[in-house]
């Protein structure tokens, strides 16, 4: 994962090696479930490094969430091609959260898991509410054009992600091959379910 600098040392990447350590962790075992001391142990680093970059178990899952989100709304949002019609929008929305998916699992496992927890705070929500933003955009368009369904815009994109999140958990499991032409219908699926 290329994490956001946050007054960390870059020489030793100290701060990345708790942060990469700290996802796969809580992406595996929850919040709940990660001990400080199993952090630092998996990012083969000192109790006292660990605290150094952040104070307590809290500030580390915030930063982790941030860091994933933004990720995963500079995937969705870098150079995306508005002016193509809403049909060949969704579809390259579409795209990129798998795009997303195979580059980061571990990011989507732990932003599934932790997606809404009472622990994000302030800055957390809203890097959350930013990547939503755009997303809420596109729906609003669809529907003023009459071409999505009427209703909350956060009710699709729950049904968006809800299939996509779970096609990609039924992969990780092994209840799905994951390939192609599956993502390429659950898409045709997905916009059937939302569109007008």
């Amino acid at each position: 994962m290329n994490w956001p600098d946050s007054n960390s040392d870059l020489k030793s990447g100290k701060r990345e090696q708790v942060l990469d350590a700290a996802l796969a962790l809580m992406a595996e075992r929850g919040f709940h479930g990660t001990t400080m001391p199993e952090v630092a142990e998996r990012a083969n680093v000192g109790a006292g490094t660990l605290y150094r970059y952040f104070t307590n178990k809290e500030a580390l899952v915030n930063a982790v969430f941030r860091g994933c989100k933004s990720e995963m709304g500079r995937v969705l949002m870098t150079d995306f091609p508005l002016g193509q019609p809403l049909r060949a929008q969704f579809a390259e929305m579409w795209r990129r959260l798998w795009l997303f998916a195979e580059r980061e699992p571990h990011a989507l496992s732990f932003l599934e898991l932790h997606h809404h927890a009472t622990y994000l705070d302030a800055e957390s929500l809203a890097v959350d509410l930013a990547v939503l933003g755009p997303l809420v955009a596109f729906v609003r368009m669809g529907q003023d054009a009459q071409i999505l369904k009427a209703g909350p815009p956060e009710l699709i994109l729950t049904i968006v992600w809800g299939v996509f999140s779970g096609t990609m958990r039924a992969g990780q499991l092994g209840h799905l091959v994951i390939d192609p032409q599956v993502i390429a219908l659950a898409e045709a699926w997905v916009w059937e379910a939302i569109r007008r």
